[in-house]
């Protein structure tokens, strides 16, 4: 099943994917998808559903995150080895953890905003988890039980205040805009292989990442795992487990967002993003 959000920023309604690609509407039977939605048995009902039934959404919406009311993101850092040595870091011996801001929340779709005073504003393909069932020292044998699905951040960093700014990654990872997330959240049951997906990410065309997950240092179990033995996980908590090499900050020489980019990226089975880069600007 293919969950998703659909409509004006705030005001988003719940939705699926039907097997022609279309999207139908879920309001008859919740008022949205959040954190209570992801339990095993509500996700269950939603399956059971009869989609042929559910109206159809016409047109070309404007797509929200898969799920609303998000408590927190935590991110994975130096996830594939690869991406650790372009980045010049040594591979972790155990998971680097950072999180990222709630107020970077962006839609899939939704452009991304340069900070201000932004220098190296740079991209990064990732594979998120998103938690269905409370966590709390989860063995790995049995963290799968608590995923209720999966999606694609594009987890957007400013390296100038990640890593030149003193103190720790989150300055750099945590400005408005830098979480574009979905387009769907992609329950379990529609993934053959978490160690085989193939991530892409194009910059105005140019291919810059090609990855997959078979190069993760830290898989899916032991990510789940390892933060619930620091950090209660709630339903609608968001996990991103790190990127594959060819960030800009890696290339030589590096190379960074400017207004009027546009990022694509895409994971298999789990959809594609688009999000073009405009200048800073006032907000309030």
């Amino acid at each position: 099943m293919k969950l998703l959000r659909y409509g004006p920023k705030g005001q988003e309604k719940p939705g699926l994917v039907d097997a022609g690609g279309g999207m139908r509407d879920l309001s008859a039977h919740l008022a949205d998808i959040t954190g209570d939605t992801l339990s095993a048995n509500r996700l269950a009902e939603l399956a059971a559903l009869d989609v042929e039934r559910l109206p159809r959404v016409d047109g070309e919406p404007r797509l929200g995150t898969p799920w609303g009311g998000i408590g927190k993101i935590i991110c994975v850092g130096l996830n594939y080895a690869d991406h650790a040595k372009e980045s010049g870091l040594p591979v972790p011996t155990e998971p680097v953890l950072f999180t990222k801001a709630i107020s970077a929340i962006n839609g899939p779709f939704d452009d991304v905003m340069l900070p201000r005073g932004s220098e190296k504003t740079d991209w990064e393909v990732e594979l998120g988890i998103v938690i269905g069932k409370r966590a709390r020292y989860v063995e790995q044998a049995h963290a799968l039980e608590h995923v209720a699905g999966y999606c694609i951040v594009n987890d957007v960093s400013e390296r100038a205040f990640q890593l030149e700014r003193g103190g720790t990654w989150d300055k750099g990872k945590g400005c408005d805009t830098f979480a574009p997330i979905g387009p769907w959240l992609v329950t379990p049951d529609e993934i053959s292989d978490l160690r085989d997906l193939a991530l892409n990410l194009s910059v105005n065309g140019e291919t810059c990442q090609q990855g997959s997950t078979r190069t993760m240092i830290f898989g899916v179990e032991e990510i789940v795992s390892y933060i619930s033995g620091f950090i209660t996980l709630e339903p609608g908590d968001l996990i991103c487990t790190g990127t594959p090499p060819g960030v800009g900050a890696g290339m030589q020489p590096p190379r960074f967002l400017a207004a009027g980019d546009e990022m694509r990226l895409s994971i298999a089975g789990l959809g594609e993003q688009r999000q073009r880069v405009v200048a800073w600007a006032r907000q309030d």
